[in-house]
């Protein structure tokens, strides 16, 4: 017994008619959309045909035309799988909307469940829907649809010789004709150098997309050398690299890391300079001072230099009282 089964099992491979023959077979209903099966009360009445006495077909409700009374339709389905303890998530947010795959997946789900039981006894489908709200309209069109069916197989079958004889002059005609466009429509010179010139264009904007990549996988990898990817223009470079941005502001980053950097490392030499110019101005000064004070002497009369000399040793002398 398979409750629960892969995506790639076999039976999700299973397709749309086989489907609805095997609901119609086992049901004796007329569906001819999977989807129509989207209120529920398809899938009790089929875990009813495979488990006899367990689905209390009384609260099913087959007129159920609003998501509310579909909800209740599942609501008595998942009683069902807690109590023969089946772990099969029934999705009914998508199934009440009649979406045609979740149904499909579904009511694949429900076959291959169905045929592991293998269980063989005599269902009649007509009377055990007799007891759910809307079981008599839906039988009553299926008993109608059946002997439609039936009385229309004899006409079918007499004239099926001339249908197929008509659908076989009609495919002809089409070849032919078809044999008669194609020629003129394949041949047209225009169209084929035009494909040939943007077949040519497409090789080339791929062979410069290729190179220019080249380019810029070198480049990441120069920059993720040890010895240079502390660098600032190593940062700045990678930073334009690695940007998602279209609008500039990479660049607009590598250039402000560039010149703070820059600025940095002016500063100290800027204070230097500074500290050097102060310093020749003192210099300057001094020598000044010196030139002043040699011309101020050389104006000196040789008595007065020779007192000024005589000053100086005294006042320089050890022996001197001061």
């Amino acid at each position: 017994m398979a409750t629960n089964i892969g995506i790639m099992d076999s039976a999700y491979f299973v397709g749309r008619s086989e489907i609805l023959s095997w609901i119609n077979s086992t049901l004796q209903l007329n569906l001819s959309k999977v989807e129509e099966a989207c209120s529920g009360a398809v899938h009790c009445q089929l875990m009813d045909a495979t488990h006899p006495g367990m689905v209390p077909m009384h609260k099913v409700n087959f007129d159920a035309k609003n998501e509310y009374d579909m909800i209740q339709n599942y609501k008595v389905l998942q009683d069902v799988f807690n109590k023969l303890k089946i772990t099969k998530y029934i999705e009914v947010n998508k199934l009440v909307k009649g979406r045609p795959l979740d149904n499909l997946e579904f009511m694949q789900w429900m076959k291959r469940y169905c045929d592991s039981i293998n269980s063989a006894h005599n269902y009649n489908p007509l009377e055990r829907r007799e007891v759910c709200k809307g079981g008599r309209e839906v039988g009553k069109k299926s008993a109608q649809s059946h002997s439609s069916t039936k009385s229309s197989s004899a006409p079918k079958s007499h004239s099926s010789h001339t249908a197929r004889r008509n659908d076989v002059s009609s495919t002809n005609n089409t070849n032919q004709a078809a044999k008669a466009v194609r020629p003129s429509s394949l041949s047209n010179p225009a169209y084929d150098k035009q494909i040939t010139e943007l077949k040519l264009s497409i090789d080339n904007l791929e062979k410069e997309r290729d190179f220019y990549f080249g380019k810029l996988r070198d480049i990441e990898i120069l920059c993720q050398t040890p010895e240079i990817e502390h660098l600032t223009v190593v940062a700045a470079m990678q930073n334009i690299l690695y940007s998602v941005n279209d609008d500039g502001t990479a660049m607009a980053e590598a250039q402000a890391m560039i010149s703070g950097h820059r600025d940095g490392l002016l500063s100290p030499i800027a204070e230097i300079s500074e500290e050097k110019f102060s310093s020749e101005t003192q210099k300057r000064k001094s020598i000044v001072n010196l030139d002043f004070d040699a011309a101020g002497i050389a104006n000196l009369s040789p008595r007065q230099r020779l007192s000024d000399i005589s000053n100086v040793h005294c006042s320089e002398s050890p022996l001197m009282p001061h």
